[in-house]
Formats: C-alpha cells, structure tokens, sequence
C-alpha cells in the first residue's frame, strides 16, 4: 500500500481539553494519552488502558486542566523502563520524567536516546510534537548554569545522536512548572506527513548565538501534519513568544510583547510562509485552536485572558498557566493547533 493511500484513510489526531479530571474521548472514539496539568506531579503511568502523565502547573485554588490526545482507532499501550507510551498503528506518543538532579544534561540526553529508540523501534520516525516542562526553568543548576540551557545541552545532543533516524527537529514547547524535576512528551507518526516550519521574522532556535546556551534549543518553530482526504491536515504551532530575530523585545510591557506574540504566530501560519515551505495550505489566529497561553505574572493573566477572547474563537476554550518562561524577560507565550 502506497503512502498516499495510507494518508487518504488516516484521520488527525484531535486534542481536547477537560476540566472535570476524568479525561474521557468523545463517543466513539478511543483515548491514545492524557497529560493532567494539576496540582501536583508524578512519574508517568498507564491509566484506563493509556499513558497518563501528571505535570504540576496549576495553583491549588485554579481548576486542573487535562488534555486528552484521542483518535478513532484502537489503541495499545505500554511501560518499557521509565517511558510510558500508545500507539494506534499511525500516532505515537511517549512521556518519560526526568527527576529533580544538580545538573540534568546527561539525564536528559538518556531520556530522549531511550524515547527516541523506542519510537524508531515501532515504526515511528516523523516527531511533529514535543513539550518540555521543565521545574524552576530560570534558576540555576548545580554548575551555576540556567537550568532551561542545561536542558537544551541534553536535548542537543540526543538529536544529534539520532539526526540520521529522525528528519530535522519538531515544534516543541519548553516551559516552566511549579514543581521540580523535568517532565517530557512527545507525538510522533509514521514517514512522509510532517513539514517542519520557521518563522521569517524570527531566527531558527537552532541557530541561536552562544549566549542563549552552548548548546541552543532544538525546535522548529510549527511542523505541518498532512492528512491526504481529510482537508489541510493541521499545523502545530510550538510555543511562541516576543522574540524577533533572536532578541527578546519590549521587556516590561505585557500589551507590546502580547502584540509581537501573536504577529509572530500570524505570519508562522499565513498562506505565505506555508508557500516558502512547499506546503499547501494557510491559516489565520481565527484558525488557532487548542491554544495553551503561559504567563509568568499572575497579575497579567486578566488582560491576557481578556485579549485571547477577542483573538481566538470561542477564546474562552483556551487555558491558561501561570507559570515561568524560558527566558526571564519574557512575560508571556502561547501555543495551539491550527486545522
């Protein structure tokens, strides 16, 4: 069977958010994982036949958020060592905890060499999302380094490790939570359907200047997911912050950096840019849903709030975290899926 024929049956994976902490699929279809953001954190496990993993991003008097990643063929899960993991025969998807240590670059570089192994392993070798919620994110390590660099040093290296199996880097969020250690996802699918996107207005995180980390981030900035027979298929857009070239811009000034935040995300998933990356296809914010707004001050978070209802459709379905970002000058980022 051609690829083409296997896309034209295959229909996108669909995120839903809950807050009523059960995590259920709609009707008829099947739950691949849950990622409960809530009060508090954990190793992940396998729960009602899925991986399940718990992240502490919410204060204990806001409401807990639970996204569940559903699909409409069965699902088969697993534990192999620390990784719990599904996969339905087209989606992957994989969590795996690192636990609060003075340095984490050698932890998390064996994190993802064992995630990315099993992924190759089951046939999974297009990443298209990742996220990494990383505890004190600012702070510094044992050695005196930002904890969020010494993260991305693990991170570099296992990419470089396995650059040959794995075709260029995905959208990924990197993100503070509340509470420690570094909590890690990630979706993957079979060959020949991801785009991965830059942003003309912003320089490839890869390439970033030294003084951002030895080692800089490895993400694109939003991979394109295709779905031959089931409409443009849907377009991840990593976490996105006031940042152009590679320089943080209007510190201070939540409306200004909300402004460039969103003009960022606009051009990242215009008909245009699409164009430059040989995809087929162009989205507006009225487009972006799924949308995940991280906010460092909690003193920002109703005129954020009150923004993305104007912005996005049905704005009050997008969730929101007060937690840190990866840079200290950065006040605010914000995620989503476009289809």
């Amino acid at each position: 069977m051609t690829a083409l024929n296997t896309l034209a049956r295959t229909p996108l994976l669909d995120c839903v958010f809950d807050m009523t902490s059960g995590g259920d699929a709609p009707a008829g279809r099947n739950v691949l994982a849950r990622v409960v953001y809530g009060h508090h954190g954990g190793r992940p496990t396998l729960y009602r036949g899925s991986p399940r993993i718990d992240v502490h991003m919410t204060a204990a008097d806001a409401v807990p958020v639970t996204e569940v990643w559903v699909t409409d063929r069965p699902v088969r899960s697993g534990l192999q060592d620390n990784l719990v993991y599904a996969e339905d025969g087209e989606y992957f998807f994989c969590a795996v905890r690192v636990e609060e240590s003075g340095v984490y670059r050698d932890a998390v570089r064996t994190a993802y060499d064992a995630a990315f192994r099993l992924a190759r392993q089951q046939g999974y070798t297009d990443l298209f999302r990742m996220w990494n919620l990383v505890g004190d994110i600012t702070g510094t390590n044992a050695e005196g380094t930002e904890i969020y660099q010494d993260f991305c040093a693990g991170r570099a290296l296992a990419f470089e490790e396995w650059s040959e199996h794995f075709e260029g880097m995905p959208a990924a969020t990197g993100i503070g939570a509340l509470g420690t250690g570094i909590d890690l996802y990630f979706l993957a699918c079979r060959p020949g359907r991801t785009t991965h996107l830059e942003n003309p207005r912003q320089t490839p995180a890869h390439r970033y200047p030294e003084r951002y980390g030895v080692r800089p981030p490895s993400f694109a900035r939003g991979t394109h997911l295709a779905s031959e027979g089931y409409g443009a298929g849907a377009l991840f857009v990593s976490g996105t912050a006031s940042i152009l070239g590679d320089d943080t811009v209007h510190p201070g000034d939540i409306e200004r950096q909300l402004d460039v935040t969103l003009a960022n995300i606009e051009t990242l998933v215009s008909g245009e840019n699409l164009r430059q990356h040989a995809v087929d296809a162009g989205y507006g914010l009225a487009e972006l849903g799924s949308v995940k707004v991280y906010v460092r001050d909690a003193e920002h978070l109703p005129a954020v709030r009150a923004r993305c209802a104007e912005v996005f459709p049905g704005g009050a379905g997008a969730v929101f975290f007060n937690v840190g970002i990866c840079r200290p000058d950065l006040l605010v980022e914000i995620e989503g899926i476009c289809r």
